[in-house]
């Protein structure tokens, strides 16, 4: 009854029901990582939780039973009072953008691990027009119905939206602002078992002035908040955050953090036997969870 299509039609029952994964953990009286290998495929419902699960949506679709689990996506859609493209297409907007294979890939991975990486986080990287001085942005990465992660960048009057992937050992952020046109990414050093508290990686974008020229920093993010499940107010968090000076005062940023970010790259590098390029090897990364 609980096929390898189970996830999608998890899916289209917290769409229907306007249920988040916590409050269905809760609600089933389960462990949230149970939700998250339901819905990454690793693992079925048992009986007794499917027929919880069951009982849970019949409450609110009277007339729910078992059997319509194992309907096709767009009867069961229609039994939810879901549109039916939400059955037609489980990953919506992504669709298309990437190869399937690596969608479901980063759908697995997301409903795996991406509560470890769900939260408001601070960063810290070089200023890209004062040399020398040092930037702090603010990020907000949080679940999108879809079951992918979001990412929201704030840069001074920039907005930028998008998404992160998680894969096993990176995560990779891709945004926009709509505004300016302007993309931004990053690659982050992820942390295999924990929580993550700190991360860090490289980011790439292009220079507001001279032409737009591209530019790529190394760059420290470090969790400042936790989200509370109101959107409304994780929201007005982050917009306060996000308003703040982003230069770090003079003096600020500790020795060892300045030399992790800024690096010395090129020729004279390289004779001197460090690094010709721009790198954030894992085997360095300062990501971590908490201190154990």
């Amino acid at each position: 009854m609980t096929g390898a299509d189970f996830p999608q039609r998890l899916l289209l029952a917290l769409k229907a029901l306007s249920l988040t994964r916590g409050r269905l953990a809760a609600e089933l009286a389960v462990d949230k990582s149970v939700i998250s290998r339901w819905l990454s495929g690793r693992q079925a419902p048992t009986g007794e939780n499917l027929a919880n699960l069951t009982a849970l949506v019949a409450a609110r679709r009277p007339g729910f039973t078992l059997l319509d689990w194992e309907v096709d996506l767009e009867a069961l859609a229609a039994r939810l009072g879901v549109a039916p493209e939400a059955a037609a297409e489980p990953f919506g907007v992504l669709a298309g953008w990437l190869p399937e294979p690596v969608l479901r890939e980063a759908h697995a991975q997301s409903a795996l691990r991406g509560e470890a990486y769900e939260g408001l986080w601070r960063t810290t990287r070089l200023a890209i027009g004062q040399p020398g001085r040092f930037i702090h942005d603010h990020v907000l990465i949080r679940r999108a119905e879809n079951g992918f992660l979001t990412h929201r960048l704030w840069v001074e009057d920039m907005r930028f939206e998008g998404w992160t992937f998680p894969t096993q050992t990176q995560l990779f952020s891709f945004s926009a602002d709509a505004r300016s046109g302007m993309f931004h990414f990053s690659i982050w050093n992820a942390v295999l078992r924990h929580r993550a508290e700190v991360l860090d990686g490289l980011s790439l974008t292009v220079q507001r002035v001279g032409g737009g020229s591209p530019v790529a920093v190394a760059a420290l993010m470090e969790r400042c908040g936790d989200l509370t499940g109101d959107p409304a107010a994780d929201d007005a968090t982050y917009a306060r955050l996000a308003a703040g000076d982003p230069l770090a005062p003079e003096g600020s940023i500790p020795q060892d953090l300045r030399d992790h970010l800024f690096r010395d790259i090129g020729p004279a590098a390289l004779a001197a036997g460090g690094m010709a390029l721009l790198t954030m090897p894992f085997a360095q990364s300062w990501s971590r969870g908490p201190h154990l």
